[in-house]
């Protein structure tokens, strides 16, 4: 892959065929050509709004269970075996972690195991497994202790199909006092959970996992783990398993600076052109939100060249605008009209005046992921005639515009979420949905799932799927080439290779 940077600040302009005139550089407050009359999401500024969804119901909390591996050493332990934990841990090393053991009576399911080498300074280790923690009573992902060992474990059942990421957060303080999992006797369960918050904030990838996803906004990434049957996923993009040289030739990234009228603010976007020629009439596009994440941390270029090369995609053009930061990403995201003008009216007409890209909304896609991922819905239903095709992977439908909801942008338990409604009664619109969502996200699920059969009631093409994990970047990248393989490309055409098995046994 080539990659340099173009600094240069230039004003969204340009007007594709179909644009509204004076759309491309208007004020905010403008709509986006194909969109209803007044814009369901507020006009204007965009205005606060939740960074996350409120606290609603979750699934229940993986099982905890026993590993054999950990009671045949506890056993050795006290039996006097004193080489039994040197000779554990140097499996360990060896092998990598999580410990994934088979369970006899049941074979869909596996027992994992993670751990941590403690010292004399240990006084405990949370475990913070994406989905599978409950945030809000942290003392049950705990781990464990072997007595008088360094071994510290926590033991999960799970599906033999799940992936994921997790974090591990020892807790050093000082002495090697109250070493205890649970709450020490007299001190209330709310104030044990308020000492576990700090020591949540603190952690870090697991040391003797050598696998890890990079995380937003933050120098350490997070460890991931894959059970034997998760569908794989050879092109995970921050694996560095490219095409050898030779074997294909790599597209070139830059990174632009736009200034966005609608947004008021200028914008980084990341740019990716494929390698070779490209077709008259213009390449297929992405839209591709979080730019800053799949380009800046996850080296998503990387995934672009390998199903290029291997044609499960045609060459495409990608634009990837940033999303700057926590606050400026709550902000913007969402069903708003401004960040869906900056997308169909001022982004694509720049990169249209300078990219090889195509007018044929049928060939253009916008993607994104957790609110990126409604905002993503919004845009190709506020401007279907700019994007005739959705990927949203884990989209926050409980997002709703503020002044609508209940307090904070929050939607409504028990009944239909702001987008689904949205969609059913603007009118159908020419557009094809594909829609990805985690088993373990809780009330997201519900609503992907509403989502799903309110576009299929209304007559539009949807794919659905479910996958066994949770809401994170480990499982989004291997939904971001299934989508657009779906999406553009030949689904049937897959590289050689697969991810490589986790664990130890």
């Amino acid at each position: 892959m080539k990659a340099s940077v173009d600094t240069s600040t230039g004003a969204a302009g340009g007007t594709p065929p179909g644009a509204v005139a004076g759309t491309a550089t208007g004020a905010a407050r403008g709509t986006v050509p194909g969109a209803p009359s007044g814009g369901p999401a507020g006009t204007g500024a965009a205005h606060a709004a939740p960074a996350a969804p409120p606290r609603t119901s979750r699934p229940a909390p993986a099982e905890i269970v026993d590993s054999p591996r950990i009671v045949a050493l506890a056993a050795s332990v006290a039996g006097g075996q004193d080489a039994a934990v040197r000779e554990f841990w140097a499996d360990a090393e060896a092998q990598g972690t999580p410990l994934v053991e088979p369970i006899p009576w049941d074979p869909g399911h596996r027992a994992v195991t993670f751990l941590w080498r403690g010292t004399e300074e240990t006084r405990r280790v949370l475990l913070l497994a994406n989905r599978l923690v409950d945030r809000s009573h942290l003392a049950g992902s705990l781990m464990r202790r072997v007595h008088g060992t360094d071994v510290w474990h926590l033991t999960y059942r799970l599906r033999s199909d799940h992936r994921g990421s997790y974090l591990v957060a020892p807790d050093t303080g000082t002495g090697g006092r109250d070493r205890a999992a649970c709450p020490p006797a007299g001190e209330a369960a709310d104030d044990f959970q308020a000492r576990l918050l700090p020591l949540a904030a603190s952690a870090g990838p697991d040391p003797l996992n050598a696998r890890t996803v990079p995380s937003r906004w933050r120098g350490e990434g997070s460890s991931v783990f894959e059970l034997p049957d998760a569908p794989p996923q050879p092109w995970q993009p921050w694996t560095g398993r490219v095409r050898p040289p030779g074997a294909g030739s790599r597209g070139t990234v830059r990174r632009h600076r736009l200034t966005s009228a609608a947004l008021a603010a200028r914008r980084d976007v990341w740019t990716y052109l494929p390698p070779g020629p490209l077709p008259d009439g213009g390449a297929d596009t992405l839209v591709l939100l979080d730019g800053d994440m799949w380009f800046g941390r996850l080296g998503v270029q990387n995934l672009f060249d390998r199903l290029i090369a291997d044609g499960v995609l045609p060459p495409l053009v990608v634009l990837a605008p940033e999303a700057v930061d926590n606050a400026t990403r709550a902000r913007e995201f969402g069903g708003r009209q401004a960040y869906a003008n900056f997308l169909a009216a001022e982004l694509l007409p720049w990169a249209a005046a300078r990219l090889p890209v195509t007018f044929d909304p049928s060939r253009t896609v916008v993607a994104g992921e957790s609110l990126g991922g409604l905002t993503a819905l919004y845009a190709g239903f506020a401007a279907p005639r700019r994007f005739g095709k959705v990927l949203a992977q884990s989209p926050s439908l409980w997002w709703r515009p503020e002044g609508a909801g209940p307090v904070g942008g929050a939607d409504v338990a028990g009944r239909l979420s702001w987008m689904t409604e949205e969609y059913a009664r603007g009118g159908r619109r020419d557009l094809r949905v594909h829609l990805r969502v985690g088993r373990y996200e809780g009330d997201m699920r519900e609503r992907a799932g509403e989502l799903d059969a309110t576009l299929r009631a209304l007559g539009y093409p949807v794919a659905y799927t479910e996958y066994t994990g949770g809401h994170d970047y480990a499982c989004w990248a291997g939904g971001l080439a299934d989508g657009l393989a779906d999406l553009l490309g030949r689904p049937d055409r897959a590289p050689e290779g697969a991810a490589p098995g986790p664990g130890f046994a």
